[in-house]
């Protein structure tokens, strides 16, 4: 089965979430910026991952026009999608919900992410946990999807998570290990100083996220194993 993968920069890969995918019978197929509108619509499974664009600036990034119109044609299909960060705002724009920029400014870090009712007793998520340890690095949000279980929060933006139908959005990243936020952090510096936030506060956090990866891999792990089953 492939998993076709939508990637818009060179260091926000699959992280955890590849293993996971590939333990599941995936054969990830990673895509740059670049759409194969026929191919990805009718694939097992399309993820979209993070980037540093927004949904509302697609005009400026054609492929985004053209992602968000593969999303449309697969949740009409009802067939399984991913999206993390980006990728979820895109598949929240795709189902019918506004995409814009967050009014309570960038959330970045490592930080609890509160799971809701239908989070907690979501048929395949369902977490151990009312809260878990993730990294953050967003300041885009959307508006409550159509027909959609909301899954997360956090007290800076509800819209953290939506399962409709067999996909799944995902503003927060739950692929992220520790070493690999610690990249991010090292490559955004200068965009975290603009922003007035400072490296040592956020690095002091990382060994929350070393802790809690096993947790975040096992859910991955159901996630992969869920969209094995849905796209067979």
């Amino acid at each position: 089965m492939r998993a076709v993968v939508y990637q818009h920069a060179e260091h926000e890969g699959l992280g955890l979430l590849g293993p996971a995918l590939q333990r599941a019978g995936f054969e990830v197929v990673t895509r740059m910026r670049q759409v194969r509108h026929h191919e990805d619509a009718e694939a097992p499974l399309l993820v979209v991952l993070g980037g540093p664009m927004g949904v509302y600036e697609a005009d400026q990034h054609p492929f985004l026009h053209q992602e968000r119109a593969v999303l449309a044609e697969r949740l009409g299909a009802g067939r399984p999608n991913l999206g993390i960060c980006l990728g979820a705002q895109l598949l929240a724009a795709a189902a019918g919900s506004e995409v814009s920029r967050g009014k309570n400014g960038l959330e970045v870090g490592v930080a609890p992410v509160r799971w809701t009712k239908d989070g907690l007793a979501d048929p395949v998520l369902a977490p151990a946990a009312p809260r878990s340890t993730v990294a953050h690095w967003h300041s885009d949000t959307w508006a409550p999807v159509p027909g959609a279980a909301l899954l997360a929060s956090t007290d800076r933006y509800a819209q953290q998570g939506f399962r409709l139908g067999p996909s799944y959005g995902l503003q927060f990243h739950l692929e992220l290990g520790a070493e690999a936020f610690d990249h991010w952090l090292s490559l955004g510096e200068g965009e975290l100083q603009a922003a007035g936030r400072e490296l040592a506060p956020l690095r002091k956090d990382l060994g929350k996220l070393r802790a809690a990866e096993a947790e975040n891999t096992a859910l991955l792990t159901r996630l992969a194993e869920h969209f094995a089953h849905a796209a067979r």
